[in-house]
């Protein structure tokens, strides 16, 4: 709903929807006459949904309780991404191979060459490096 792309396909869809069809709106009108009408556009806010459905959503970060997983939803046809995240003073370098061409599920879950059966890690502050191998 929120990607603009989707909202600007005909003239009259952008007619419609009457803001940029390239900066994520911060809402889309769903009642009345506004419907399917972006607004909020060049702000902090949509910028940041933006950040988090890609990070979250599509990459996989997933960070709760204090742990931290990778569950990435992703186009078959993506081989490879990285993430580098800094939790505290500790870095994980993350990289997600793809040889099998799946949209998700991982297969294996290394941690400085060790596997985790778990395909979790506990988040550790202490200025650590952390090698994270993830395949799918």
């Amino acid at each position: 709903m929120i990607n603009p792309i989707q909202h600007s396909k005909t003239k009259d869809e952008a007619n419609k929807y009457k803001v940029e069809p390239y900066v994520a709106p911060g809402d889309v009108y769903s009642t009345g006459e506004l419907s399917g009408r972006g607004g909020w556009t060049w702000y902090t806010g949509s910028s940041s949904w933006l950040y988090q459905a890609g990070l979250e959503w599509i990459l996989g970060l997933k960070i709760q309780n204090n742990e931290l997983r990778i569950e990435p939803n992703i186009p078959s046809n993506w081989e490879e991404y990285s993430i580098r995240y800094k939790y505290i003073e500790s870095i994980y370098n993350i990289k997600v191979r793809n040889p099998n061409c799946k949209t998700g599920e991982v297969s294996k879950f290394l941690v400085n060459g060790k596997e985790i059966l778990e395909k979790k890690i506990k988040l550790d502050g202490s200025k650590q490096y952390y090698e994270i191998e993830i395949e799918m």
